[in-house]
């Protein structure tokens, strides 16, 4: 129980370190540099990134009792980021580009109707939230009032 423990943690660390503290100063270097080729690198690993993050959320429920599940993630981290492999850059060409670019027209009327309601949801409870103060406020007067 505690080897798994500590691998979960030992995990959490790697993927903050590999996954996104140095991937983040390399992009602040790419920008920095103004270097095109980098800055496509990176880009391509931080939308890779995103989908194996958002992945992970579902695979540890699932996964997590796997052996070696924790040090297999950790693996597939430095697969992604390394200059050899290139593993970001060939999902990225040969699954996530051919994927979102067939799915983009839907993806965006998605996120658009998304919008809308959010923008819809805030208004509704914030028009709640000032009849409550309001409420609140008409109340607390007549209370002090009545004191007086």
């Amino acid at each position: 129980m505690s080897s798994g423990m500590y691998s979960r943690a030992s995990v959490d660390w790697d993927n903050l370190a590999f996954g996104t503290l140095y991937p983040a100063y390399s992009s602040y270097k790419a920008v920095k540099t103004k270097n095109v080729k980098e800055y496509v690198k990176w880009m391509m690993y931080w939308i890779v990134f995103a989908l194996f993050t958002t992945a992970e959320t579902i695979t540890d429920m699932l996964l997590s009792w796997f052996p070696f599940y924790f040090e297999l993630k950790i693996a597939f981290v430095i697969w992604l980021l390394s200059p050899y492999t290139k593993g970001s850059s060939v999902l990225y060409r040969k699954f996530v580009h051919p994927t979102l670019s067939n799915k983009e027209k839907e993806i965006d009327e998605y996120i658009t109707q998304a919008k809308d309601r959010s923008y819809e949801t805030m208004m509704r409870f914030g028009k709640r939230g000032l009849n409550i103060a309001a409420t609140a406020a008409v109340t607390a007067a007549t209370k002090v009032k009545s004191l007086c």
